[in-house]
């Protein structure tokens, strides 16, 4: 038993061995994210993109689509001590922050019950909101909203 451990133990990192020095550039025409790199080279990381600060707001591309998010988040705290969009985005702050008010449906339970505060599952804003960014597609889509296919 000890000795089939070990004879299997040696095949397993001898084919291992092998497959690393096996060439991969065969891919099928596929190429992932990070481009055409053996998963032991590092890829530069790209430029970070620059938020859309317009006061133009993006339109959503379908029903309940979370609104995007019109200024810089970086450094925003948001766990289960604090949440710094409420500071903005609440119902007693907005109007005189200037911000859009939270959704009445951020105060309801999955089964529809209404709640004094906001939901747990509401409560982290960044799970579903994201900031309006001015960036080129990761890959090509053909995405078309409903709305366009209507026409």
């Amino acid at each position: 038993m000890k000795k089939t451990t070990v004879v299997l133990s040696a095949a397993l990192a001898l084919g291992s061995l092998a497959l690393s020095n096996a060439s991969f550039a065969d891919t099928g025409g596929l190429e992932s994210l990070r481009g055409a790199k053996q998963l032991e080279s590092t890829n530069k990381a790209p430029d970070m993109a620059k938020n859309n600060d317009s006061d133009v707001l993006v339109e959503r591309n379908y029903i309940q689509q979370p609104p995007v998010i019109p200024h810089e988040i970086r450094n925003y705290r948001v766990d289960l001590r604090s949440n710094k969009c409420l500071s903005c985005h609440s119902w007693e702050r907005y109007k005189e922050s200037g911000a859009t008010k939270v959704s009445l449906t951020h105060f309801e339970t999955r089964d529809g019950h209404a709640l004094a505060d906001i939901s747990p599952r509401r409560y982290f804003c960044m799970q579903c909101h994201v900031p309006q960014a001015t960036a080129e597609p990761l890959i090509s889509n053909t995405y078309q909203s409903t709305t366009d296919l209507a026409k």
